[in-house]
């Protein structure tokens, strides 16, 4: 075993930057259940278990960083439609590999 630390010294690395964005539990759950179609606000709570609170901020950090879009309705009632942007889009690729590590490893 080497006495060299090997540890990250922070410089740039594309995979430790593109976690950071995507990579909380909250993100992955809601990029991923958006992956099906586009999902109102409430469908997206009940399907990913997240309380309002949690799911709103997640459902902004997630706009912020350009990989949600936010739709609304003015019919009444009001709707708020979430959907996937092009950048979130091209995640389908990352989700599919990473399920099938995980049929294989887990």
């Amino acid at each position: 075993m080497s006495s060299e630390s090997t540890a990250y010294d922070g410089s740039t690395c594309s995979v430790i930057d593109s976690l950071e964005q995507i990579g909380s539990q909250w993100r992955l759950i809601v990029l991923h259940d958006l992956q099906e179609e586009e999902k109102r606000f409430n469908e997206l709570k009940r399907s990913t278990d997240a309380s309002s609170r949690t799911l709103s901020r997640v459902l902004e950090d997630l706009q912020e960083l350009g990989f949600v879009e936010r739709r609304v309705e003015a019919d009444s009632p009001i709707a708020t439609y979430y959907s996937l942007t092009p950048k979130g889009e091209s995640l389908r690729p990352v989700f599919g590999e990473i399920e099938c590590w995980a049929d294989e490893w887990l």
